[in-house]
Formats: structure tokens, C-alpha cells, sequence
């Protein structure tokens, strides 16, 4: 009983010792102090055991080219700054807080992918790592696995070229579609390319010749977080209505023809004739509407349903992911009640035949 007495009075007094501690200001908490040493090993030490604790069972899915461009694109708008990337130093305002963040080019073979994949998503605490803003989106999280994978073989060229990086050339760093509504590493045209045409390998869409109404209706859903996306809601949060309208009057305005390419190597035939039955007839006996119903027979949306995308010419990949998605319940926004039952039938050889249908449709 004593024993327990003594213990109960220790403890007591230990509390008591850390809160006036603690109230009398004398700790230093001024990031420019640092820690000590045995602190900071002591920190990194319970951070890389939670990460590992916590990514335990976490199946890293198949990641390929288009995930590592996607990928990048999303580097470049939104950790760059803090984590430099190749060819470029982390930010003098980013190596003045504690704990530093870490530079990726060198440091992200330390971690596994789960372990990434875990990390990206719900952040760290008391480090500034924040949280993926959209949680429900793993899709982006994994694209930006598959880029920290691959980032220390990327040369500073290349890496460069894919973030339209030019030295002596305003519109690099600050064209977003619109000369200059957004400036910066948010700039539109970092990820859909400076006519909308969408990145190379397909992860990024192209918004070149979609209708007004439905360009102002998804920034709208992405400004009100009904349709989530980590790389969408932060920038368009920032715009005003009559910013987003521009936009979008900018990106109808391109034709899509100027933009639009085939895909080189992709299977054609049977996906893609599979792909053309349920564009134009869909599966009655599975509940499958025919897409054409809404967009379109030509895939350009119709006049009488500008609310719905344009789909003729959209990369395989992004329309392959979109349509997951829907399948999937995760992918929000006004259309997301309609697209969800129209895709929840539709089998995975099903999507890959409409995206293909698709891209190829001019």
C-alpha cells in the first residue's frame, strides 16, 4: 500500500513539475535554437516507428510512367518549394523551420512506398507536414508515391523539361491559360499544359474545348469541396466566380483539334469496339445508359447538355481513372450521382474499352 502511495505521489509531483515548467516560459521553443541532439534522435527515432507501425499492410498497387508524370506535376505545385526537387534547392524560407523538411531528391529511398504512401496522406505531426487535402483521393496520393520513387534517377534536365521550367521565359513558371490569372507554381499550365492539351502521358486531362458550363461547374465543385482533389481545391479556392468563368471561357475557346493527338501504342480493336457498344448502346440488362445519351454521339457534349464533358479526345488514362472512380463512389461533384450509377455496372475491361473509345474519337 505504501508502494503505491510513494508511486501515486511521483507521479504527482512529476506532473506538477512539468506544468510549471511548461508555464514558466523557460523553455526556448524558437525553431532558430534547434534542438539537442539526443532530442532530435529521439524524435526521428518515434517518427520512423510510427510511420512503420502504421503503413504495415498497406499493398502498394501497380505504378507506372503515367503515375511518375502525374506524379511531378503534382510535386512541382505543391512540395518543391519545401523539399527542393532536381535541379532545384528547397526554399530559404522551408530550411528555416524545425525540423527541416527533408530534401526528397536524396532522402525518399529511406522510406518503402507504403510508407510514403502513408506519410503523403495524413502528414506528420509538429513538423509542418500537412495532410493530403483530399483524403478520399488515393489515386493522387499513389501518383505521388510513384514520382518519389523515381525522383532520385530523374536528371535536373528532364525534370526541367516535364515542369516546362525555361530559363529567360515568363510563361514558364506563370502562364496558366489565361496570361496570368493565377502566377506561380500554381499556374494552371504547370499540369494542363499551356493550351489545355493535358500532360503527355495521359494522368493530367486535357480542358481544351470542353463547354463553358461544365469547366464552370467543376471549378465551382472543386472552390466548395464537393469534388475533391488535392491538387484542385487549393489554387481554385483562391479564385473568385468571375475568375473561374474566364477560365473557363478560355479553355472552351481552344480547339480541340489543335491539341488533340493519338496515343502511341495503345491496343485498338476489341477494347475499343466494346468500348463503342456501350458508348452508343450501353448494357440495358446491366443497367448501363449509353454515354452518348449525354455526351454526346460525336463525344463533344451537346448544346442541349453543356453541363456534361466533352469526351472525344481526353487521354485513355485519365478517363480510365475517372470512371473508377465514379464506380468506386469517390469521385464527387454535381455529376457524381448520375456517373456513380451509371458506372457501377461496368467491369474493369468495360472502362478501359469506353477510354479507348474515346481517346480515339475525333
Amino acid at each position: 500500500m505504501r508502494k503505491l502511495l510513494w508511486g501515486a505521489l511521483i507521479s504527482i509531483c512529476a506532473v506538477t513539475a512539468a506544468f510549471l515548467f511548461a508555464w514558466s516560459g523557460v523553455y526556448n521553443i524558437a525553431a532558430s535554437s534547434g534542438h539537442l541532439a539526443v532530442v532530435g534522435k529521439f524524435l526521428q527515432f518515434g517518427m520512423q516507428n510510427s510511420v512503420e507501425t502504421y503503413a504495415a499492410g498497406i499493398e502498394v498497387p501497380s505504378l507506372g510512367p503515367a503515375h511518375v508524370e502525374q506524379g511531378m506535376l503534382y510535386f512541382h505545385s505543391g512540395c518543391a518549394p519545401c523539399h527542393g526537387a532536381p535541379g532545384l534547392s528547397r526554399n530559404r524560407v522551408a530550411l528555416g523551420m524545425l525540423p527541416q523538411p527533408p530534401d526528397l531528391t536524396r532522402a525518399s529511398n529511406d522510406w518503402s512506398g507504403a510508407q510514403l504512401f502513408w506519410i503523403v496522406k495524413h502528414g506528420i505531426k509538429y513538423t509542418g507536414m500537412p495532410a493530403w487535402a483530399a483524403p478520399s483521393r488515393d489515386d493522387e496520393v499513389w501518383a505521388l508515391v510513384a514520382f518519389l520513387r523515381r525522383m532520385p534517377q530523374i536528371p535536373a534536365g528532364e525534370y526541367r523539361a516535364a515542369t516546362r521550367l525555361r530559363d529567360g521565359e515568363s510563361q514558364g513558371a506563370r502562364t496558366i491559360a489565361n496570361e496570368g490569372l493565377i502566377v506561380g507554381p500554381f499556374a494552371c499550365g504547370g499540369c494542363h499544359g499551356a493550351r489545355g492539351e493535358g500532360s503527355s502521358l495521359g494522368g493530367v486531362p486535357r480542358l481544351a474545348g470542353q463547354k463553358t458550363a461544365y469547366l464552370e461547374m467543376a471549378l465551382e465543385d472543386f472552390a466548395a469541396g464537393t469534388r475533391s482533389s488535392g491538387m484542385m481545391e487549393p489554387p481554385v479556392a483562391n479564385l473568385d466566380r468571375q475568375q473561374r468563368g474566364e477560365l473557363a471561357r478560355y479553355y472552351s475557346s481552344i480547339n480541340l483539334d489543335e491539341v488533340a493527338e493519338h496515343n502511341i501504342g495503345e491496343r485498338i480493336d476489341e477494347p475499343r469496339q466494346l468500348g463503342a457498344i456501350l458508348a452508343e448502346r450501353g448494357a440495358p440488362s446491366r443497367g448501363i445508359p449509353a454515354c452518348q445519351a449525354c455526351h454526346g454521339r460525336d463525344g463533344r457534349a451537346s448544346d442541349n447538355t453543356p453541363q456534361y464533358p466533352a469526351l472525344a479526345g481526353q487521354h485513355t488514362i485519365y478517363l480510365t481513372n475517372q470512371l473508377r472512380l465514379f464506380r468506386a463512389g469517390k469521385r464527387g461533384g454535381r455529376l457524381a450521382e448520375v456517373m456513380s450509377a451509371a458506372a457501377r455496372g461496368l467491369t474493369d475491361e468495360d472502362i478501359e474499352g469506353v477510354a479507348m473509345y474515346y481517346n480515339a474519337l475525333r
